[in-house]
């Protein structure tokens, strides 16, 4: 059963951003310097993070000892990753009546939800790992090019700058929130994603999409000189709700330019089989079934940052989705994953890890359905795995959960399923939902060209 979900109800006035806190001065901004550097291969890992386990032994210290594969696992590329921790037990289970045992490694989200839904709604918690590694090449890139990157005068772009992790020891919440920005980037990913809403009486509204990517720059060898790298590519087909069925999206993101059109986009509109371009397409505009989510909410955050004044709140030790293999596992139904209220958390993994808390509060003069956002950021990935997002009032509106796995293909971190949880409503949205489809194709050599993405080649396609 289908229904309409209309997040305007919710929008935010400008006049309302004035009831968070006034907006700080421009941050300064420097290349990361020799002594940054020097860190790296010292106190913090090649990314940034503290090497170092936690006081008390329950997150481990960093190894990146698995790059790839991990030995013994037996996979080939195509088929569903292998959980290389599929024989741990959770350590202990949060509830609602245990949580105030936990509640200083809880974000605010969680917290609320373990208090909306006290009888089901669990965080299992597991054995924390970090083993995974990038890569010697990819690391190399960051010592190289990190100490070369610059950022326009309205830091809304880039130059000289590494694949990922532009600023590996950032010193304001703009240089992490651009570390976020570059975080899950691989040079190819298709896949077809279903997503759904799922109403607090059970109902379900479906969507289904077609997904592509392409950055240049993430390919296996980083070439500086190819033109392509300022530029990452997007595209998606909409395949349900059947209402919306043949639209396209397709466009690009420019890293290295100046001012607030850095996004170029073009719509396919099967009704009138005609392709027009749609700059309107970013920040709170509504995305997937009814709206449900907005544009920038991909992944908890994606695209532009310059509606909000950055700023790192600190790190903390918090349990946070992690090594979610078992998301993609085929033998998962949907009826069983998307129970009322919330996600089935049981087919989920939590582990401890330190992240970064980067708060954006929205600038005077600028709209958004949320005025305040929180985003906890992975320390060993730069990724966001779990966000508080506040409404006009100072609310907490949305708490959305990203869990991730690392990828053996693309070897790298990837979002699995991401859950969007509406407090007010009751309602939740899952996302990039894909034990049900075929397995996506994640790559650094990707054989997606620039002319893919273009305005022709979606009038060619919708025709």
């Amino acid at each position: 059963m289908s229904r309409i979900f209309n997040p305007a109800l919710r929008v935010c006035v400008i006049a309302a951003a004035a009831a968070f806190a006034a907006a700080p001065s421009a941050p300064s901004f420097a290349k990361t310097s020799p002594e940054d550097l020097a860190k790296l291969e010292g106190p913090l890992t090649p990314m940034g993070a503290e090497r170092a386990g936690n006081a008390d032994g329950t997150i481990p210290a960093w190894s990146g000892k698995w790059f790839g594969t991990p030995p013994g696992v037996d996979y080939k590329p195509g088929q569903r990753f292998p959980d290389p921790y599929a024989s741990e037990k959770p350590l202990f289970v949060i509830t609602a009546q245990n949580m105030q045992q936990y509640e200083a490694r809880l974000t605010d989200g969680e917290k609320a939800l373990l208090k909306k839904y006290p009888d089901t709604f669990k965080i299992p918690v597991y054995p924390s790992h970090r083993d995974f590694s990038y890569g010697d090449a990819v690391y190399k890139d960051i010592r190289l090019y990190s100490p070369t990157t610059t950022m326009t005068k309205d830091q809304n772009g880039l130059k000289d700058f590494p694949p990922v992790t532009p600023f590996p020891v950032p010193k304001n919440g703009v240089e992490a929130m651009w570390n976020l920005r570059f975080a899950s980037a691989v040079e190819g990913e298709t896949a077809t994603y279903d997503q759904a809403v799922v109403y607090p009486d059970g109902n379900i509204a479906w969507g289904k999409v077609q997904y592509a990517i392409y950055g240049p720059r993430s390919a296996d060898h980083f070439e500086p000189k190819n033109a392509l790298n300022a530029k990452s590519f997007f595209r998606q087909t909409t395949m349900l709700p059947l209402s919306d069925r043949g639209t396209i999206i397709t466009g690009y993101e420019m890293w290295d330019q100046e001012g607030s059109d850095t996004r170029r986009t073009w719509s396919y509109n099967p009704g009138t089989r005609r392709v027009r371009q749609a700059p309107e397409f970013g920040f709170d505009q509504p995305e997937g079934p009814g709206g449900f989510r907005t544009v920038d909410d991909d992944r908890l955050f994606n695209g532009s940052g310059e509606r909000y004044d950055w700023k790192i709140v600190g790190k903390r030790e918090v349990y946070v989705p992690y090594d979610n293999y078992k998301l993609m596992d085929p033998s998962i139904k949907y009826t069983d994953l998307l129970t009322k209220g919330h996600e089935n958390t049981q087919y989920m993994r939590f582990e401890l890890h330190r992240v970064w808390v980067l708060q954006a509060t929205l600038k005077s003069g600028y709209r958004h359905q949320y005025a305040k956002r929180v985003l906890y950021l992975d320390e060993d990935t730069w990724n966001a795995v779990a966000a508080d997002n506040y409404d006009a009032r100072g609310t907490l509106w949305r708490t959305n959960l990203a869990p991730t796995l690392y990828a053996f293909d693309a070897k790298a971190f990837y979002s699995t399923a991401v859950f969007y949880h509406d407090l007010i409503s009751g309602a939740y949205y899952a996302d990039r939902l894909a034990n049900q489809e075929p397995m996506p194709v994640l790559t650094r050599g990707s054989q997606l060209t620039e002319a893919y993405f273009s305005p022709d080649a979606i009038r060619g396609a919708g025709n």
